[in-house]
């Protein structure tokens, strides 16, 4: 039966997936997933700040064609063990999408080891920062490590 199991990396990219469908900017649902030893951290997904309107309530606040009106699902779920306490040096990340350069930098300076992610999302110099960082790029499309 275990041939039926989907692996680790699948299960929790599903959960990225899910978390996903919490986001409130219509413009792109983003989730992620902080993992370490097979054990979820932390979550996030994109939306605006704590307490203010959100993109589905008060609308889109587009500058250089970005809505800057959300937090970020990486950042987020970063802020989020942050906020619990909870440590996530060495971790994993998954996410639906690769991370803009301000979230990958923020990745990295919080001890995030990995990023898995689903979809290739606008800026490739993050390839160039993750191998200055010896921090693995994983693209769950075919589980080809980027760097």
């Amino acid at each position: 039966m275990a041939a039926n199991r989907v692996t680790w990396n699948e299960y929790f990219m599903a959960i990225a997936e899910q978390v996903a469908s919490r986001s409130t900017c219509d413009r792109k649902h983003i989730g992620a997933v902080i993992v370490r030893d097979k054990t979820i951290l932390s979550t996030g997904y994109n939306g605006s700040l704590r307490g203010s309107p959100h993109c589905d309530e008060a609308g889109h606040d587009i500058e250089n064609g970005h809505c800057v009106r959300t937090v970020h699902a990486e950042a987020n779920a970063v802020a989020q063990a942050a906020k619990n306490g909870v440590a996530i040096d060495g971790s994993e990340i998954y996410v639906t999408a690769s991370p803009c350069l301000t979230c990958f930098k923020l990745v990295a300076n919080s001890g995030i080891r990995t990023v898995f992610y689903k979809e290739f999302y606008r800026d490739l110099r993050i390839t160039d920062y993750a191998r200055e960082a010896g921090i693995q790029l994983v693209f769950m499309g075919s589980e080809t490590t980027v760097t």
